[in-house]
């Protein structure tokens, strides 16, 4: 019987965010099924101990993880299995906002810049590396970003993100680089907003959705993924406002993927082992249905 590996830290280490973690796992655990594979999960104890212990019986792993923590469980499964998502040193330097921003406004993609506490309009502090909108906040008058953090301009406009699978890019001595574009799952729309004391709460999402700068979105976040090497299932945040600002690369499985999974004709599962072997689908295939999505569940109309 065919294994895989879904290894998702914060269903057992982290309260907070183990909603997300479970209703995820719970997708693609269907879809993995849905394609003949038994699929394998850490049990309590130490994470990365787990994935030692579980990988070399499996045929492919992935691991989801908090973007501070993805790299270091990601290159512990690379050593014992097929990774069928992004490897460890591209999660590294997406992980770090602050590397990740410099080199992709180096590529042409507009990011919101890096600003000090003297700066004269409206400014955002985040983690250097966080996960989602997790101590993400509007920064008050002369507040200064703590260890860890950083400060950067608030840029108006509306809240996307653009999902993708990443053909093979690097890996088993490159056995499966096939130099193929990555496919497009869907442009979602995300709910994202500051509560009274400036922090940013996400609230889910709808997809798909079809704005008008949907073409330019799409370019905006092939070129993010191919300048950072992401291969697999990657989402990219953006505010699309006078500009196309990419604001976030998240190369793992993203909350987004509660309502993909419910929009296309493909299994996801299937496209991600494809594109992970160099042989991506050509497109994605729209069913005609809308899907709205948070940690509570979904609704699909």
């Amino acid at each position: 019987m065919k294994k895989v590996l879904l290894a998702e830290y914060t269903i057992f280490n982290d309260q907070y965010l183990a909603p997300e973690g479970k209703a995820m796992v719970a997708v693609l655990k269907k879809s993995f099924e849905n394609c003949g594979y038994t699929v394998v999960m850490p049990e309590s104890g130490d994470f990365n101990s787990e994935i030692e212990r579980l990988a070399p019986e499996c045929e492919y792993g992935l691991v989801i993880a908090p973007d501070e923590l993805l790299s270091k469980f990601t290159h512990t499964l690379e050593l014992a299995t097929h990774n069928a998502g992004s490897d460890s040193t591209s999660i590294a330097v997406c992980a770090s906002k602050r590397l990740s921003s410099k080199l992709l406004a180096k590529a042409g993609v507009n990011v919101p810049k890096e600003v000090g506490a003297d700066f004269a309009g409206k400014r955002v502090i985040k983690p250097v590396k966080g996960a989602g909108s997790v101590g993400v906040r509007i920064a008050k008058q002369g507040e200064e970003p703590k260890n860890g953090e950083m400060s950067v301009e608030f840029v108006e406009g509306e809240s996307y993100s653009v999902s993708l699978v990443g053909s093979r890019v690097i890996g088993e001595a490159c056995e499966f680089y096939s130099g193929l574009p990555p496919v497009v799952l869907t442009v979602n729309k995300q709910i994202s907003y500051a509560d009274a004391d400036g922090k940013f709460v996400y609230g889910g999402g709808e997809t798909p959705v079809h704005p008008k700068r949907e073409g330019e979105m799409i370019e905006v976040a092939k070129k993010t993924i191919e300048t950072l090497g992401c291969q697999g299932y990657v989402g990219i945040d953006m505010i699309v406002g006078e500009k196309i600002w990419v604001v976030d690369v998240n190369p793992r499985p993203t909350m987004s993927i509660l309502g993909i999974v419910n929009v296309i004709d493909e299994e996801i599962a299937d496209v991600l082992l494809k594109a992970t072997v160099g042989k991506p689908p050509e497109c994605i295939h729209l069913n005609g249905k809308k899907s709205f999505y948070n940690d509570n569940g979904v609704r699909t109309e």
